[in-house]
């Protein structure tokens, strides 16, 4: 019966018109990006970059290191928006249709109701994050060579790799982008399960994470950086080092696990407690 309810709520959400916003405009995105770098400086300071650090830049600019150009700035700003989206509607838009009362008839808990949506927003998550990273190489590939891997990010990472090893991490870092995106939609979920409209259930996750992301860039907060989650979604660059910080990354992992699953606690004790039926 779970797999049978699990269908039923894959059906209902991808059968929603606005699940497919984020990947329309994902594609957009990467589009007027890839644009910009192949026919603006951009490409030309990449180059000089490369070069002032002794290496030939011919070998580097390739499908793989636009891909990689191209989706972080996705995952910081729009990853993050269409996913609360997605979580905020999966409860509160039940109860604004007046469909919940319906689906608490049937003979399962509130408990288990709300665990078949929280996996099937997780398996949207994970498509979403596939479907940015497949389109964001294959945009990548039409225009660049299939070469060596090279990742700049200040305080982040500076890796020179070869096309193999590069496009090992490259899928790598998208399993790590999967749990940013489970945990970013379970605290959405978490808003959703609350006598809210679904956009409040939006608006209040994306307000958590923006208040993390500038409590994090105030100076006094480093010594604390690891109190905040923006920080841990970070670990997916570090995929790219050499050699990779892997304990550290680890630590990361399980931090983000436990934070989804202890939002989603909350979220389902907020919901068993309502009253549906005023």
């Amino acid at each position: 019966m779970f797999f049978a309810q699990l269908k039923n709520e894959l059906w209902k959400l991808f059968g929603k018109k606005r699940t497919y916003i984020g990947f329309g405009a994902f594609l957009l995105a990467q589009t007027a990006m890839l644009l910009a770098f192949k026919f603006t400086r951009w490409q030309g300071d990449m180059e000089r970059l490369l070069s002032g650090n002794g290496y030939l830049a011919i070998d580097f600019i390739s499908a793989l290191t636009v891909a990689v150009i191209m989706i972080m700035p996705q995952i910081i700003l729009l990853m993050p928006l269409y996913v609360s989206l997605v979580g905020g509607d999966l409860v509160a838009k039940e109860s604004e249709d007046g469909t919940l009362r319906m689906i608490l008839s049937r003979p399962i808990s509130r408990v288990r109701l709300l665990f078949v949506k929280w996996v099937a927003g997780i398996i949207f998550a994970a498509v979403l994050v596939a479907v940015l990273g497949a389109t964001a190489l294959g945009l990548a590939r039409l225009f660049f060579p299939w070469q060596g891997l090279f990742v700049f990010v200040p305080g982040q990472a500076f890796s020179i790799l070869s096309a193999n090893e590069g496009f090992t991490r490259y899928l790598l870092a998208h399993v790590f982008l999967i749990i940013n995106a489970s945990t970013v939609l379970s605290i959405a979920f978490m808003f959703s399960c609350y006598n809210m409209k679904p956009s409040a259930a939006t608006i209040l996750a994306l307000s958590y994470l923006f208040v993390n992301l500038v409590m994090e860039g105030i100076p006094f907060f480093d010594r604390y950086e690891n109190w905040f989650i923006t920080h841990h979604f970070r670990c997916w660059l570090m995929i790219f080092r050499v050699p990779i910080p892997t304990w550290q990354i680890v630590q990361s992992e399980f931090l983000l696990f436990a934070a989804g699953a202890t939002v989603f606690v909350i979220g389902a004790t907020a919901f068993h407690v309502r009253d549906i039926k005023s």
